[in-house]
């Protein structure tokens, strides 16, 4: 049994020309820095001066959106390998000398590392002096310190006592006072009272004694 044919409704096709994309062309201010290559790196870092800043290099009074910076983060890399190489040098450097140098550099080896021995020794017994000079100092100080704390609470103490004896004996001399003044009074009444007793012998109202 032949099955008929199928036809699927095809879409037609149209080829259009894509309309061209305009470019827009900005103005890119070039940078006027040195042109460093890797292979010619020296080992001084002292040339080369501060780190820059990409996002406000040298040479450009206003910064503008357009401004590329790979110029600058190019000079802040090489940098980076400079001082990456020199740290490199000086390490190896350090015991390059005891190892692979001469005879004669091996024994300078061995005399900076005595003279750094005697020094870190000498060093040692110095701050050791200056702890035990500190101490003593503190010690003295601390003592006078204390002297003078006793002077000062002596000298409290006999302020105090010398004021209580003032205070004693003024409340003394006003009672002795006192006493006198009353005593005074006394003889007086009496003698007044005597006197009117010689005028008036039979006192009817009692009121002389």
């Amino acid at each position: 049994m032949k099955l008929p044919g199928v036809s699927l409704p095809s879409t037609p096709v149209s080829f259009t020309r894509a309309t061209p994309i305009q470019r827009h062309r900005y103005l890119v201010t070039p940078l006027a820095l040195p042109v460093i290559c890797p292979a010619t790196v020296p080992l001084s870092i002292n040339q080369w001066g501060p780190r820059l800043d990409p996002l406000h290099p040298p040479h450009l009074r206003r910064r503008t959106v357009s401004m590329e910076t790979p110029a600058v983060h190019h000079l802040n890399h090489q940098r980076t390998l400079v001082m990456q190489q020199k740290e490199y040098c000086r390490f190896h450097q350090a015991w390059q000398r005891p190892f692979y140098g001469s005879r004669a550099e091996k024994e300078e080896y061995r005399k900076e590392v005595r003279e750094a021995l005697k020094r870190q020794m000498r060093e040692k017994w110095e701050a050791r002096k200056q702890r035990l000079a500190n101490k003593a100092k503190e010690l003295e100080y601390l003592q006078e310190t204390d002297r003078q704390a006793l002077s000062r609470e002596r000298e409290q103490i006999s302020s105090r006592a010398k004021e209580m004896r003032e205070y004693r004996d003024e409340n003394k001399r006003l009672m002795e006072q006192c006493w006198r003044d009353r005593a005074v009074s006394r003889s007086l009444e009496m003698l007044r009272d005597r006197a009117l007793l010689q005028y008036n012998p039979l006192n009817w109202s009692c009121t002389l004694k």
